[in-house]
């Protein structure tokens, strides 16, 4: 994709109050790529796929570890794992993930992949996090989402108007950020595909890869990893769920992050 014109997916975010979320209205584009297409620009080899997946406290270790096993596999993959600093960062399951480059430094990327997690919440009002995302969708090819981290394409502008997913407890919020919610466990509108929970990374993982490299190829990938799911239970959807529960949950899910959810809506949409 040439970087000479602004990408249409993204809408301009417009911070409301800059002592809650100070946003840059106008986030820097990349610099022109003179050699025309980026994807033959000087050091970017044709066959190279640039993978980028952003780290931030407190994320869901499996949206991102999940994703990260599948795509790391493609033909071509040169995986960044990207965070504020390189500092280790810590997971919500008690160990820490060591990023390979930070937000500063890091190169485009052909796809962009944001996990999600609690710390999700408080990513989408971190102005230097959305600013990247931002930037980064002004160039890839694919920008990808699993469980929450689609909170953070919505506070990045990125989902208003399009058809999105995310667990299935916060899945209502998305609405805050002009998205239709859907319940699907892989939604891809355009160039933007985002995840259900957790586990549904892999699953888009897959289906990414075949974008990239072929069916054949993520087949490989899939048969490689042994994914073939078989749980002992059947209990993994909220379709089916007992629906007292699934109230009660989607309930907690407003009330622990409603608020965060608010104020960063205010800042993308009029």
């Amino acid at each position: 994709m040439s970087t000479d014109q602004p990408n249409p997916r993204v809408r301009p975010v417009h911070p409301v109050d800059a002592d809650v979320v100070d946003v840059p209205v106008d986030v820097p584009a990349p610099a022109p790529d003179t050699a025309g297409d980026a994807a033959t620009a000087p050091g970017h080899d044709p066959a190279e796929v640039r993978i980028a997946f952003l780290l931030f406290p407190d994320l869901t270790q499996l949206d991102f570890t999940g994703p990260a096993q599948v795509l790391s596999r493609v033909p071509g993959a040169r995986v960044e794992y990207v965070a504020a600093t390189l500092n280790p960062v810590p997971t919500d399951c008690g160990f820490a993930l060591v990023p390979t480059t930070t937000i500063a430094d890091a190169g485009p990327a052909d796809v962009l992949v944001v996990p999600g997690g609690d710390g999700a919440f408080d990513a989408m009002l971190d102005p230097e996090v959305i600013g990247f995302v931002r930037s980064e969708a002004e160039r890839a090819t694919w920008v990808t989402s699993v469980c929450t981290g689609a909170f953070v394409l919505g506070a990045a502008g990125l989902l208003a108007g399009k058809r999105a997913t995310t667990h299935w407890a916060s899945k209502p919020m998305l609405e805050a950020f002009g998205a239709q919610p859907v319940d699907e466990r892989i939604v891809d509108d355009g160039a933007v595909v985002t995840a259900a929970g957790v586990s549904a990374g892999i699953d888009m993982a897959l289906w990414l890869a075949a974008e990239l490299a072929g069916q054949a190829a993520a087949e490989a990938i899939q048969l490689q990893i042994e994914y073939d799911p078989q749980p002992p239970f059947d209990a993994g959807s909220a379709e089916r769920a007992d629906a007292v529960v699934v109230a009660r949950a989607r309930a907690a899910a407003e009330a622990a992050r409603g608020d965060r959810v608010t104020r960063a809506a205010a800042a993308v949409l009029p």
